[in-house]
């Protein structure tokens, strides 16, 4: 996905404000984003001001959609995670999203906004954190990302996979956080589970919640239509050693016959690639 260099990007926060304790790490972000070949464009709604709240939902849907119409910026990476993204959803205007194509990225809680692009815009979207330009794998993020934005090489976004069950699967990606991606249960900005692949990934849930989440799917009638399953990594769950595992769970509410295939290079950790939700993707046992 080509960003051309000098392009301005927008930079949103559209879940929980940042600390003002990370002053000094954003402004590290915003000169390696600088290094890498891109402008900055900056939310004002950047802190948290009241507990969480870097402004109401209205005010972070209204930059938003003011980052979309500008033409001068190319794509938007929120910063952003937590828990109150979806307080943008009855504020977006979709079809500005959909007169406007630009690639939007975020992870965690956006799971919620980007599969709601999808599903009203069928927009493209990336599940992927620009804040790990400055975390641990900070060497090896600067030069995927650059390689996959200014040269479409698609390293960032080049997973790894095994399978766990069956040995190929195809469809449409949708899915992410499988907390925040469940807060669209219901909405009308579900996205449509027929033949698709469904990601999901968490932070902190453990066995007993993640079984509530895939037991809340199963009665949603999603494994019965979805095309088959990614797991991504399950951070507190697969370092706990929880279990039974998060595969196993998997295998157990979704049935045998399903393809289940697991990455982990999908998720919270510093880490992580990209994976787009929205985008149609073969996965094949080598």
């Amino acid at each position: 996905m080509l960003i051309e260099k000098g392009s301005k990007i927008g930079i949103t926060v559209c879940s929980n404000g940042q600390q003002k304790t990370n002053v000094e790490k954003i402004k590290s972000l915003l000169e390696v984003i600088r290094t890498i070949g891109y402008e900055p464009v900056c939310t004002e709604y950047m802190y948290e001001e009241t507990s969480y709240f870097s402004g109401t939902g209205k005010q972070r849907a209204e930059v938003l959609m003011k980052m979309y119409k500008d033409n001068d910026i190319k794509a938007i990476f929120d910063i952003s995670g937590g828990d109150i993204a979806n307080e943008l959803l009855d504020y977006i205007d979709f079809d500005v999203i959909k007169n406007n194509p630009k690639p939007f990225f975020g992870y965690s809680d956006l799971t919620c906004i980007i599969n709601a692009i999808y599903s009203k815009t069928g927009n493209v979207s990336g599940l992927y954190q620009i804040r790990n330009l400055i975390y641990d794998d900070f060497e090896m993020q600067q030069k995927n990302f650059a390689s996959e934005f200014l040269k479409e090489s698609g390293k960032l976004s080049d997973i790894r996979y095994y399978f766990i069950q069956e040995s190929y699967m195809e469809g449409i990606v949708i899915g992410g956080n499988i907390r925040c991606f469940l807060k669209l249960a219901g909405t009308k900005w579900m996205p449509d589970f027929e033949n698709k692949i469904l990601l999901l990934e968490a932070l902190n849930s453990t066995s007993p919640q993640v079984m509530t989440y895939l037991c809340q799917l199963k009665q949603m009638g999603v494994f019965e239509k979805i095309a088959g399953v990614l797991l991504g990594t399950f951070t507190k769950l697969d370092h706990e050693i929880f279990v039974p595992s998060v595969e196993e769970l998997v295998q157990l509410v979704a049935g045998k016959d399903i393809p289940i295939a697991r990455t982990m290079e999908i998720g919270h950790g510093a880490d992580a690639k990209c994976i787009y939700i929205g985008r149609y993707q073969k996965f094949q046992k080598e």
